[in-house]
């Protein structure tokens, strides 16, 4: 039970700690200053959203998305959804992509080297199928969370910064639902597509509590500390580096093995999610849809890494929200219709 609980927790994380996430771009795209309050509601309703998205996949032993996107918006708003998800998960897996090209470019390779890399990669990961991602993120979230959590407690202790000194100060609270409200859409897609693999509803409880209270308390942490570099911010493509430069070259590198790693997964949970879709109309093994996908997208990553973050994911966060309000209020209107 446990084992299989932190496998799903460690999944749910890996979808959702990308190169947005764990560079701090997306943070700081909506929280900042006066975001303490905004982060503690954002960990309750992503733990309520994940614990609704795996026991509708559950219920319904689903292998893609689509039956539990029918359950949570109905009918008539299911073929809008599944448009949405699928142009969801190809941009933001272009943001990943996109990631990797500017994480190389950090250490002065080519941008197309970083591309090149993480889309070679990401095709040989599903000559496994399904399991090549569960095995990875199984090994590499561990040493992900410990590391980033180090480096923000290192820098937080160095800095002597004060981590709930601005608690009166809350006005943006409401931050926390179009943030969570982001990061629901391609949890419905991944979950959706290991609904037939989960064996316990206390697995699902495992996983959906503690996804939501480790990613809270490093959103927190992570926030706090942005705040002390705002103004640096502005010239880094990805702010994580501004904390970094105070340290030595080994911790930069190695954190930016574990950011590359972190975009890598999130790429991962995205190419799952598009290719267990169109494997239901396209029978051919998961890694030939994987290369066909990422052939498609590598023309997309010209755009930029900060670019597409600053423009998708402000767009999806508020799009999303009708789905957010459906996945909380889920056991009010499924235990009325079910009366």
């Amino acid at each position: 039970m446990w084992g299989s609980g932190l496998k799903w927790m460690f999944l749910i994380i890996g979808t959702t700690i990308g190169a947005g996430y764990a560079s701090g771009r997306e943070l700081w795209q909506f929280f900042g200053h006066e975001s303490g309050l905004a982060i503690a509601l954002f960990a309750i309703l992503f733990s309520i959203s994940c614990i609704v998205i795996m026991q509708v996949g559950y219920q319904k032993q689903s292998k893609d998305y689509l039956p539990v996107l029918r359950v949570i918006v109905g009918e008539r708003l299911t073929k809008i959804y599944d448009v949405m998800i699928f142009l969801y998960l190809f941009t933001t897996t272009v943001v990943m992509l996109a990631g990797s090209g500017a994480t190389g470019q950090a250490f002065y390779f080519s941008y197309w080297w970083g591309v090149g890399f993480i889309a070679i990669m990401l095709v040989l990961l599903f000559v496994r199928g399904v399991n090549g991602l569960l095995t990875i993120n199984q090994f590499i979230l561990p040493i992900l969370l410990v590391g980033l959590l180090a480096i923000l407690l290192l820098f937080t202790f160095d800095q002597k910064l004060a981590l709930f000194s601005h608690w009166h100060e809350q006005r943006n609270w409401t931050a926390a639902f179009p943030f969570t409200a982001l990061n629901v859409l391609p949890l419905i897609a991944v979950l959706g597509a290991i609904g037939n693999k989960i064996q316990s509803r206390k697995e699902i409880v495992i996983a959906g509590i503690g996804s939501g209270l480790i990613l809270g308390v490093i959103s927190y942490i992570y926030n706090n500390s942005l705040i002390q570099i705002a103004e640096e911010i502005l010239v880094y493509e990805i702010p994580l580096f501004a904390i970094l430069k105070h340290y030595s070259f080994v911790v930069l590198v190695f954190m930016s093995i574990m950011l590359w790693f972190a975009i890598f997964t999130t790429a991962a949970s995205g190419i799952l999610g598009l290719i267990t879709r169109i494997q239901s109309y396209w029978h051919v093994p998961l890694w030939v849809i994987a290369l066909f996908a990422i052939i498609v997208m590598i023309p997309f990553t010209t755009f930029g890494f900060s670019t597409l973050i600053s423009y998708i994911y402000p767009i999806y966060g508020i799009l999303n929200l009708y789905v957010l309000m459906r996945l909380i209020l889920y056991p009010l209107w499924h235990n009325k219709n079910t009366a």
